[in-house]
């Protein structure tokens, strides 16, 4: 999972520094992530996971790091495999 929200990242957050170069708790803000690529991020994100993010969650503490995108994709995963 994480390689895939890398590779999203890379071709949808337009971040100031290569995603490569990041590791899963670094700071994707401080790496140049906007709101205007938050919003192509959540979309990109939707698509390939196949899950829509609750409006609850889409806080700017989900977005702060790969690790905490992880953890919010798991469970809605799980969620829409078992409805």
């Amino acid at each position: 999972m994480k390689t895939a929200i890398r590779r999203i990242l890379s071709e949808s957050g337009g971040l100031d520094v290569p995603v490569d170069s990041l590791t899963d708790k670094s700071d994707l803000y401080a790496a140049g992530l906007s709101s205007l690529a938050t919003v192509h991020l959540i979309l990109a994100l939707e698509a390939e996971f196949g899950i829509e993010f609750p409006a609850c969650v889409l806080t700017r503490r989900l977005f702060s790091s790969i690790d905490s995108l992880a953890t919010a994709i798991g469970p809605l995963q799980v969620a829409k495999a078992s409805a």
